[in-house]
Order: C-alpha cells, then structure tokens, then sequence
C-alpha cells in the first residue's frame, strides 16, 4: 500500500497544531530502530548515533535527520544492513515514500527542504 496519503496527513495535522503559535523542533538522531518507536517489539539501531537537531524549520529539520541518517553506514548486523540501498528509510520501508512528506511540506508552506547544517 502507498503511505503518501498518511505522509501529507502528517504534515496537515502538523501545520493545525503549529499555526499562528511560535514553534521550535529538536530531534534526537539516536538509538534509530529499523521499525516504528510505536511498534511492541524492536531490532538493534539501523545506523550508529547521529546527535541532535535543532530548528525553528520542521521540514528542513526532518530532511537534515533524513539525509544524516542516509549518509551513515548501515550498523553491523542491523536489519539495514541486511538491504542495502543508497536511502536507508526506502531499504527498510519501500511502501514508504518519506520524500513526499518535505514535499508537500514545502508546497503546504510549512518549511523548507532546503538547509544549512551548523555542526558544533
């Protein structure tokens, strides 16, 4: 089943819960499961702890943690490891095209996809 459907969703219900209020986004790129935080059981990290994000932008947040996660190496005996793909997420997730969420992203006017990462 396509998810794109559930990926704009998220970015609507996200634009309602954010409109007209100041708002500032930290992730934490650690422990990153192969599978749903939500799901009852789990596998090792798919790749090695990243850091932490932080952004007044909640696109360019997620697709700085996306295309971090994308650049690291699949971890020794991971799920992903098992799968190699250039985008990790599609390896384990091909019904999942996370892509369309920063797309409609941008179109929705939430945010931008486009970033500069500020290493300190």
């Amino acid at each position: 089943a396509d998810m794109s459907i559930l990926n704009k969703r998220m970015v609507e219900y996200t634009m309602a819960v954010l409109k007209g209020k100041p708002n500032f986004h930290i992730s934490l790129a650690i422990d990153i499961s192969p599978e749903c935080d939500c799901e009852a059981h789990n596998d090792v990290p798919i790749v090695g702890d990243i850091g932490m994000f932080a952004s007044f932008d909640p696109v360019a947040i997620d697709k700085a943690c996306a295309d971090a996660v994308n650049a690291m190496p699949a971890a020794p005996g991971s799920e992903l490891a098992q799968h190699p793909d250039g985008d990790h997420i599609h390896a384990l997730h091909p019904q999942t095209n996370w892509k369309v969420q920063i797309e409609h992203g941008e179109k929705m006017g939430l945010g931008s996809g486009e970033y500069e990462l500020i290493n300190i």
